[in-house]
């Protein structure tokens, strides 16, 4: 993604600083405002989306984008966190599939027919079999700061990061082009709150569930439970 600027955004120019929206976007939260904050996932290019944070988010941002017709494909190490969510999204019409790492099959997305696929891989994720594509964005969720994670940063268009500690934020600031203040803020990040950043942007975003997310994923949480 390169660096920014080193200029200090306030709370304000944070909050006015719009994420790619599209017709069929997905509410990923709100911003310092209380605003709705829209991602448009939907590109008639390759879009890649790297997420360190908790399974919890990917999973909200799964279900929503379920919600706006568009079919999801797991690719996960860990089927048991995501088997009850998938068993609700699907309703019977494979609307939200799990795969094995590795596995995936071609899933011919088109756009009428867009797929995301989320590959929870841990955190060294192998090359995947399926990438992204046009109409086929791919979401790669890092639980943690690896090694890898500052290289699929810098290739990502979109990339959001939950709260890590003092020491991982060195690593991934300057890639998120986040000036030393707003570097060391991760550290201290809500557990509903991702900063997401594009090559030109940067905003805060608090997810907040809905009745029904919460009903079925809990309340919003930054440490995956054992898998």
């Amino acid at each position: 993604m390169g660096r920014g600027g080193g200029r200090i955004l306030t709370a304000d120019e944070l909050a006015g600083l719009a994420l790619p929206v599209g017709d069929d976007g997905v509410v990923i939260g709100v911003d310092v405002r209380g605003r709705p904050a829209v991602l448009g996932i939907h590109h008639p290019v390759p879009y890649e989306i790297v997420l360190i944070g908790g399974v919890w988010t990917a999973q909200v941002l799964a279900l929503r984008a379920v919600g706006t017709g568009t079919r999801v494909a797991v690719e996960t190490g860990r089927p048991r966190l995501w088997t009850r969510l998938a068993q609700a999204a699907d309703g019977g019409m494979e609307l939200m599939t799990l795969h094995e790492v590795g596995k995936v099959p071609p899933l011919g997305a088109t756009l009428g027919n867009p797929v995301l696929v989320v590959r929870d891989c841990g955190i060294r994720p192998p090359r995947g079999r399926v990438v992204s594509a046009p109409w086929q964005p791919v979401l790669t969720l890092l639980p943690y700061l690896s090694p890898v994670a500052p290289r699929l940063a810098e290739r990502a268009a979109l990339v959001g990061v939950q709260r890590i500690s003092p020491e991982e934020g060195p690593r991934i600031g300057p890639v998120m082009g986040l000036p030393a203040q707003q570097t060391e803020a991760l550290s201290t990040l809500a557990e509903d709150a991702t900063v997401w950043c594009t090559r030109r942007a940067r905003q805060l975003v608090r997810l907040v569930p809905t009745d029904g997310e919460a009903g079925l994923l809990g309340h919003a949480s930054r440490l995956d439970p054992s898998s």
